[in-house]
């Protein structure tokens, strides 16, 4: 076994089966996911990648819980866990901080953590509870840049982590029996409501001010706390879809966020809060393996409703419109058409023009438009909520049942057209072959034209240069 972190005074190392008081939730909880890190080399590398840092194959994961450090600060500071990733004679190490149910992380809190892991030459700090971040190096918690410059930092949804496992399991990327039985007994216990795992289950209140004010014709302002509030709350709605169309589909789907705001968290928050105050509106893509385009999510404070979108190019192949459109409806023989509706674009910078899925069904000549061939379709669903869309808990809900209907009905059906491979023609002579022949029988006309006498001496041939000889 290996040695114990010299910075570290006191802890256990993780147990699948941790003996702690009732009132101690989130210590057996995270003793049990940080034993299945260190037990389940798949899981536990994997979840380790997703923070940037390189594991190979022969990484070792090693888990402390109810940690002591030499150098405790104030002296109050008692972080939850501790990872040690040893590979030949480097080491990581990471703090984690957990909190399950409806307790939440504070700055403050997470503030004095970070600072424990520069007093000891820790790397970072990795948080895990029910709030959300669209991404690992994204935390839900607002801190100042100072502060972010002592250690890394990092989050983990309990969700995410549930996923991750679920994912693993059913892929068959575990690849050890008694690890699945580990893993699997490891996702029952995270889906029981003792563990206090959660999904999103409702907006703030600043939502319902919101939604209110923009009804009541008011303006918004990017950088009030109400605006920054919501944004906050969409990024966790977001990320918990994305969870939870991974688990129904069996596939990974993930939340796309440009690079710029990878790298820049601020940005990405000062961008979506501008959009939200100038636009009433606000919008995310999700990223899904294998389909025709990516899926935009959208919700409209002024119409009060949601939508979900895919835009994919019309075939080149088909010269006209309802040539076109009857290969998109083709798709899209099965969905149900309520709240569907197509939209389609045109060459140039035009409006585009949008009709319902049920008419062009039966009409599709109706999307014709003066001679002009559509050059892309976007197939949009639209779902009014009325009253419902202020409604903290409610929006949620369809949130969560209109996105993975939208795809059902549309998305695993589209596909992208792509040109058809060029094929053999049914006269398979080589144009250069066909040339080559021709210069040699003008050749051989000129030869028989300079002999005056008409008498040839053998049979034409050409040498190795292809230069005409006598025989």
């Amino acid at each position: 076994m290996s040695e114990r972190p010299g910075f570290l005074v006191q802890g256990e190392r993780a147990r699948l089966f941790p003996v702690l008081a009732d009132t101690s939730k989130e210590g057996r909880t995270l003793s049990i996911v940080l034993a299945c890190m260190e037990t389940i080399d798949e899981f536990g590398k994997a979840l380790l990648s997703s923070l940037g840092v390189k594991v190979g194959s022969r990484t070792r994961v090693e888990a402390y819980t109810e940690v002591v450090l030499k150098h405790r600060g104030d002296g109050k500071a008692r972080p939850d866990g501790l990872l040690v990733l040893r590979s030949g004679s480097s080491t990581w190490t990471v703090l984690v901080e957990a909190k399950v149910g409806n307790s939440e992380l504070s700055a403050s809190q997470v503030e004095t953590y970070l600072e424990l892991a520069r007093l000891n030459g820790i790397d970072g700090l990795l948080t895990i509870s029910n709030q959300f971040a669209p991404l690992p190096s994204h935390h839900p918690v607002a801190l100042g840049s100072s502060v972010l410059k002592k250690a890394g930092l990092w989050h983990w949804s309990w969700m995410y982590v549930l996923t991750q496992a679920t994912l693993h399991l059913e892929n068959g990327e575990v690849s050890d029996r008694e690890q699945r039985v580990i893993l699997n007994e490891m996702i029952r216990f995270l889906s029981h409501p003792s563990a206090g795992v959660k999904g999103f289950e409702q907006m703030p209140a600043a939502w319902t001010a919101v939604a209110n004010a923009v009804q009541a014709g008011g303006t918004l302002t990017a950088k009030s706390t109400e605006v920054l509030e919501v944004v906050g709350a969409w990024y966790q709605e977001t990320r918990d879809l994305s969870l939870i169309l991974s688990r129904q589909l069996g596939e990974e789907v993930s939340v796309r966020v440009p690079r710029a705001h990878v790298l820049d968290p601020a940005l990405r928050l000062k961008d979506d809060a501008e959009l939200l105050a100038n636009e009433c509106r606000l919008r995310s893509l999700f990223s899904v393996p294998n389909t025709a385009a990516a899926i935009e999510v959208a919700a409209d404070f002024n119409r009060r409703s949601i939508y979900a979108s895919m835009r994919v190019a019309a075939p080149g192949d088909r010269k006209s419109t309802k040539a076109r459109l009857n290969w998109l409806l083709r798709q899209l023989a099965k969905s149900k058409p309520e709240n569907i509706h197509i939209r389609l674009f045109w060459p140039g910078r035009g409006p585009f023009s949008q009709h319902p899925l049920s008419l062009l069904r039966q009409t599709p000549e109706a999307a014709e438009q003066g001679g002009k061939v559509v050059s892309s379709f976007e197939v949009v669903y639209a779902r009014d909520l009325a009253g419902r869309f202020a409604q903290r808990r409610n929006f949620v809900v369809d949130m969560e049942d209109s996105i993975p209907d939208f795809y059902e009905q549309v998305g695993q059906h589209l596909k992208a057209w792509q040109p058809q491979a060029p094929r053999i023609k049914e006269d398979r002579t080589d144009p250069a072959d066909v040339g080559t022949a021709a210069i040699q029988q003008e050749a051989e006309e000129a030869v028989l034209e300079r002999n005056v006498d008409g008498e040839i001496t053998g049979p034409i041939a050409s040498d190795s240069d292809g230069a005409i000889a006598h025989v």
